[in-house]
């Protein structure tokens, strides 16, 4: 048995057990699936308070549905596609668009970064004060991004899902998802090489 049968089978019994009153075997699935839950939910949403209660209201919606779950993907895959939904359904009620960005925000945020920041003399220093610092820039440019482009980024190289688990979670085209990526990597490219030298990226 290799390890995604192995998976689906322990899947299996946890739904099993749940469905059959066992509170702690729903538990262990919001320890297991929480990780990508908050990853979507923290990058297609912005206000904290509602971060919160988009993750209860997901594991509210994965235990009402957990009878209907029918095994065609993976368990946290379901999950995910629950959590990318739920979140959609809030930025249109919010009217938030998902491909969109406010481009006189986001250059005042760039306004205020500053890449010639460093005056230490010891090299070892400086290189890990400016590794972080670039570390930060990154990761605030990815923040910039539109929620799209955010959730796709950090499903592909943060969660490593293959393209076909992305489509799976977002119900997008396989092509468009490849498409959306470059286009997020594109975009990241050129908000950093706004304030980075071609060798300093």
């Amino acid at each position: 048995m290799d390890y995604m049968e192995r998976k689906s089978t322990i899947d299996k019994d946890l739904i099993k057990k749940v469905l059959g009153g066992d509170s702690s075997a729903f538990e262990t699935i919001i320890s297991n699936t929480k990780g990508l839950v908050i990853q979507i939910i923290y990058k297609m949403v912005k206000n904290p308070e509602d971060r919160k209660d988009l993750v209860q209201e997901v594991y509210l919606k994965v235990y009402d549905k957990l009878e209907s779950f029918k095994f065609n993907a993976k368990l946290s895959t379901w999950i995910g596609t629950i959590t990318y939904n739920t979140c959609l359904n809030y930025l249109k009620k919010k009217k938030i668009p998902i491909l969109d960005i406010d481009q006189n925000e986001e250059k005042e945020v760039w306004e205020r970064i500053s890449i010639h920041t460093f005056c230490y003399s010891d090299n070892q220093t400086e290189s890990y004060i400016f590794k972080k610092e670039r570390s930060q820039i990154l990761t605030l440019a990815i923040e910039k991004l539109p929620p799209l482009y955010k959730t796709l980024i950090m499903l592909y190289h943060n969660e490593e899902l293959s393209y076909s688990e992305i489509k799976e979670i977002t119900g997008l085209p396989e092509g468009t998802v490849k498409n959306y990526l470059y286009r997020a990597r594109k975009k990241l490219k050129e908000n950093l090489s706004l304030h980075y030298k071609k060798e300093e990226l």
